[in-house]
């Protein structure tokens, strides 16, 4: 027996005589502080690390035995089933059972069940309200205005079965540890906008977004993890409180690709997981029954795959949600990467999905974030992988959800959808579905590239036929159309070979000449016997554009993004851009020489470059690099069609 001193002594009775405010810690594991709440509160047990003062008659915690559950299966690896059902253990704990008060007591009315496995089917296909609830600091701070119901009208006729919402609450807190509270009028929203999506039939998954990284990184040096752990189910406590008495078209995600960076960070994950758990069904409601899309580290499939672990004790069914953006390069327009679709490109993609489901066999998965934005892919490398992607993930039993951030698919001002072609492979496609696709280049070794998602003619250059090449996947043209409601007629207009289609020189003379103004003439829609894709060929002049200036001082630019005006010379977008020191070195991503010829040196949109309608955009983070660097660069912009930065293309220099 170990003697204490009279320190000890003393310590261990002002810890016990203290009182907690209410809503305060007064227990757990590894918990030292006092245990006696304040008058008219209870200390009640959260979770086995977090024992709180909420509202009761009790004014001390007391030792009693509570009932634990735990999973009636296994949750290794391959074994894991989508629902965790509870079972009876003794655990000897300070606590008291009951449960904080909720107002979802007084829910009223049915809740039907749903399985994991049939709430994930009926998600595909789905959509994502990106940038929006979980724009920061509120709604509205970034490129989208509030969200009206008519938004999610024009989703669901475009085919869409379900749309997750993205919230973040990091700035719509009030108080402090541990009496966190998320603002009513914030929860109110949320709840406001949940009803537009279930009020038309529409499955939803809502979710804890950026506090991800605002406050939620549990990897950052220093982290405080009990903070996060409090605040976490403080949190998810109060949302479960608001949403409780939805109906079981509502899912819930714990948290946004949370940070991970190894097993440690990943344990902490799977711990979050369990807390959030046990807050809804602390919350009461209908929530013990709702379905659960849990989260491996940063959403990423790889990590999800080697360290998920299902939490137990929960009767939640559950499905295991992960995000997609591969690959990088391709996905984000990095480093000059404009094609897809080699033998290897989609090996790698079957690959990664085989590797999650290969690993959760029985579980229900969602891909709840992917995209390939018409704002910066190539539509025909886009349309080879939003088709190939799509089909596999069905036949995997992969639901997915389209990520939009509103700049990329849906324009949500006119209600119509930028690239349709995607849109309509996304929601009519299934695993087995044969779509017709515009061949493009997939040689990365290669100084040109060509698509058939285009027929471009230069500018000053006679008209003659063009043929496009195309993969017909066992179907056959059925009917070509043209922006002026035209029908084109086969062997007049076009004629159709096994590899592709042929636009003859008379018919392309109605829309070009040699002095047409450079832009987009005509769209040509493709229909076909079968599949979902209806592609629209862009009919394209071009010229190489102009800049209005071709140089600028770094230091007199620095500290802001830099506009240069532009005269367009066919398609009003940036391929790539090019940055390479007069001293012939790389500006930035050196290891690019180890790339093809149409990636070497270039540099990554969005970081480093831009464009709007009237303007090519340097980045502030390009002007820096240039400044400390310390060497005057030459950036090249180019422009569809690509041949290696020597044709349609021009050059700014930035001079120190």
């Amino acid at each position: 027996m170990q003697v204490l001193g009279a320190v000890a002594i003393l310590a261990l009775t002002q810890a016990v005589q203290a009182q907690v405010a209410g809503y305060g810690q007064c227990g757990g594991s590894g918990y030292s502080g006092a245990v006696i709440c304040t008058n008219g509160f209870e200390c009640v047990s959260q979770n086995a690390w977090y024992y709180q003062c909420v509202p009761g008659t009790a004014a001390a915690s007391t030792i009693s035995t509570t009932t634990a559950t735990t999973a009636t299966t296994t949750t290794t690896k391959g074994t894991t089933i989508a629902t965790l059902t509870p079972t009876t253990t003794t655990a000897t704990t300070t606590t008291a059972t009951k449960t904080p008060t909720s107002t979802a007591d007084s829910c009223v009315g049915s809740f039907s069940p749903i399985s994991a496995p049939d709430f994930v089917a009926n998600l595909h296909p789905g959509w994502n309200l990106g940038n929006t609830l979980d724009a920061t600091p509120d709604e509205g701070s970034w490129n989208n205005a509030p969200v009206v119901a008519s938004t999610f009208e024009d989703v669901k006729a475009a085919g869409f079965n379900s749309v997750r919402i993205p919230v973040t609450y990091a700035y719509h807190f009030t108080g402090s540890s541990p009496d966190w509270t998320v603002d009513p009028d914030w929860l109110q929203r949320v709840s406001d906008v949940i009803d537009m999506v279930t009020s038309l039939g529409l499955y939803t998954i809502v979710n804890v977004h950026h506090d991800s990284w605002i406050w939620a990184d549990v990897t950052q040096s220093g982290a405080n993890i009990t903070m996060i752990e409090e605040k976490f189910y403080r949190l998810w406590f109060q949302v479960g409180t608001k949403l409780a008495c939805n109906p079981s078209l509502v899912a819930f995600e714990p948290i946004n690709e949370p940070p991970c960076n190894d097993a440690d960070d990943a344990t902490e994950i799977n711990k979050l997981n369990t807390i959030f758990l046990q807050a809804i069904n602390d919350a009461g409601g209908f929530n013990s029954q709702r379905v659960v899309t849990l989260v491996g580290g940063g959403e990423d499939s790889i990590k999800t795959s080697e360290w998920f672990e299902a939490p137990s004790g929960f009767s939640n069914p559950y499905a295991i949600q992960f995000h997609y953006y591969s690959p990088y390069d391709f996905i984000f327009s990095a480093w000059g990467k404009t094609i897809w679709g080699s033998d290897a490109d989609k090996a790698t993609v079957l690959s990664d999905l085989q590797l999650l489901r290969g690993n959760f066999t029985n579980v229900p998965i969602v891909l709840g974030e992917y995209d390939a934005s018409p704002t910066n892919t190539e539509p025909a490398a886009r349309w080879k992988y939003v088709d190939y992607l799509i089909r596999n993930a069905l036949g995997l039993d992969v639901s997915c959800i389209l990520w939009d951030n509103g700049l990329d698919h849906l324009d949500r001002d006119t209600g119509t959808w930028r690239d349709p072609n995607s849109i309509s492979m996304i929601t009519k496609s299934t695993a087995s579905t044969q779509n017709s696709l515009p061949d493009s280049t997939e040689d990365s070794s290669t100084t040109t590239q060509w698509s058939s998602a285009s027929l471009f003619h230069e500018y000053g250059t006679q008209v003659v036929a063009q043929s496009l090449p195309f993969l017909f996947n066992g179907n056959t043209l059925s009917l070509i159309s043209d922006s002026t409601g035209s029908i084109l007629q086969s062997g007049t207009d076009y004629s159709v070979s096994s590899s592709g289609i042929t636009l003859t020189a008379s018919y392309l003379s109605k829309h070009l000449s040699p002095a047409t103004s450079p832009g987009v003439i005509a769209d040509l829609t493709l229909k076909f016997s079968g599949g979902e894709s209806s592609p629209i060929i862009q009919i394209v002049q071009w010229k190489t554009p102009t800049l209005s200036s071709t140089s600028a001082v770094a230091s007199s630019v620095s500290g802001a993004d830099l506009s240069i005006p532009i005269t367009w010379g066919g398609l009003t977008t940036v391929a790539a851009v090019k940055a390479v020191t007069t001293s012939g070195v790389y500006l930035v991503d050196d290891f690019t020489v180890y790339l093809g010829p149409l990636q070497q040196a270039r540099t990554t949109y969005s970081s480093q470059y831009n464009w709007d309608s009237s303007d090519v955009i340097l980045t502030s983070s390009a002007i820096s690099s240039v400044i400390s660097a310390g060497v005057t660069t030459i950036f090249t912009f180019e422009f569809f069609p690509r041949v290696n930065g020597v044709v349609n293309a021009v050059n700014f220099t930035l001079t120190v």
